[in-house]
């Protein structure tokens, strides 16, 4: 007689690396698809660049470290660094840009601690953060969305190639005032004696309830979220504890309608990299927390050090540093959110023992 066949007690699904990956890249297109209709063709562009680049570099290292290509380079996680790095960056970004913040990201983010798993930081926020940093001036030239300014980027402007001779023809301070503006975040940043009516009177960036086009990539980043929940990438807690955060800081400095006013609870959440963040950045589960209440924390982290930087800090937007920060507090964080073991009851902390 046959005896039957025994299985290991391992959970199977859809839950391998490459399948998360894919859906991860999958949700990112609704605000591709906005981005490009307001910006411009820089952020596919963008895209592409960083792709190459990051597939490229990844693949140097391995061979450097003699792993197997096929079985890395197939799992999908240099991509959705690439393309979360690509929709950060602005679609004005020199190509330069986009390799030197693409290859950090790889080399400095990931593959420096032993790839993927290891990392214990966020790998495209920390190539953003470097290049942000390195280069302000190019990474706070974002073009005008459309349908304020008649005049669009075109192909050899977005990449980059007519830089040089736009410097050379003509001066610097109208070499991109014809398509470039400042971000809502910038506007509201440096115009505090005025009130958010005032500014809205006389800046056409401003939309509805955040920017103008800004609004309309927030939601399509939340819809491409809510796939991801439906679909169980992520739990809810990390997006929830950022925008509960943010929202509340917002709310709680938000001064009113009047001067000094650092702008309402909606302008934060639909300006910015605040979807961006919620959903596809601080849900990352290698650098994140781990249990529930864990990333609850970590979100909450996220949310207020996001307020903070862009009310009183040097920069508007300010996912990146937030992320980065609460990336060091992650450990902290599981070591006290992480729950008891099935069986026993909670273990004395610092100590190794189990009642």
């Amino acid at each position: 007689m046959a005896l039957p066949r025994i299985t290991s007690p391992h959970a199977r699904g859809n839950n391998r690396t490459q399948t998360i990956m894919l859906w991860v890249l999958a949700a990112t297109l609704p605000g591709i698809i906005a981005m490009t209709w307001f910006f411009g063709w820089g952020t596919l562009i963008n895209i592409v660049l960083a792709s190459v680049v990051a597939l490229g570099t990844e693949a140097l290292i391995l061979l450097l470290r003699k792993r197997p290509l096929s079985f890395f380079l197939s799992d999908g996680s240099a991509l959705v660094t690439a393309w979360l790095l690509a929709l950060a960056l602005p679609p004005l970004a020199p190509w330069w840009l986009v390799l030197i913040a693409s290859s950090f990201a790889i080399v400095f983010g990931k593959q420096l601690y032993g790839g993927l798993g290891q990392n214990p930081f966020n790998p495209a926020m920390l190539g953003y953060a470097v290049v942000l940093i390195s280069f302000p001036v190019e990474m706070t030239s974002w073009p005008a969305p459309r349908g304020i300014e008649q005049l669009m980027p075109d192909m050899q402007a977005t990449l980059g190639l007519m830089e040089a001779l736009q410097r050379v023809f003509l001066p610097a301070t109208q070499a991109m005032d014809g398509w470039a503006m400042a971000t809502p975040l910038d506007v509201v940043k440096n115009n505090t004696s005025l009130s958010m009516a005032e500014l809205a009177a006389a800046q056409p960036v401003f939309g509805n309830f955040a920017g103008y086009g800004w609004e309309w990539v927030s939601l399509a980043y939340l819809a491409g979220g809510a796939l991801l929940l439906y679909k169980r990438i992520f739990t809810w807690h990390a997006p929830a504890g950022m925008l509960i955060g943010l929202g509340l800081m917002s709310l709680l400095f938000w001064g009113g309608s009047g001067s000094n006013s650092n702008g309402s609870p909606l302008f934060h959440l639909l300006s910015g990299a605040t979807m961006l963040g919620a959903f596809f950045i601080v849900t990352d589960p290698v650098s994140g927390a781990t249990s529930k209440l864990g990333r609850l924390v970590f979100g909450l982290g996220v949310g207020v050090l996001v307020y903070c930087i862009r009310a009183w800090g040097g920069y508007p937007d300010a996912v990146a540093f937030a992320v980065l920060l609460m990336n060091l507090a992650a450990p902290t964080i599981d070591y006290y959110t992480t729950p008891r073991t099935y069986g026993h009851r909670k273990a004395e902390r610092g100590m190794g023992k189990v009642d």
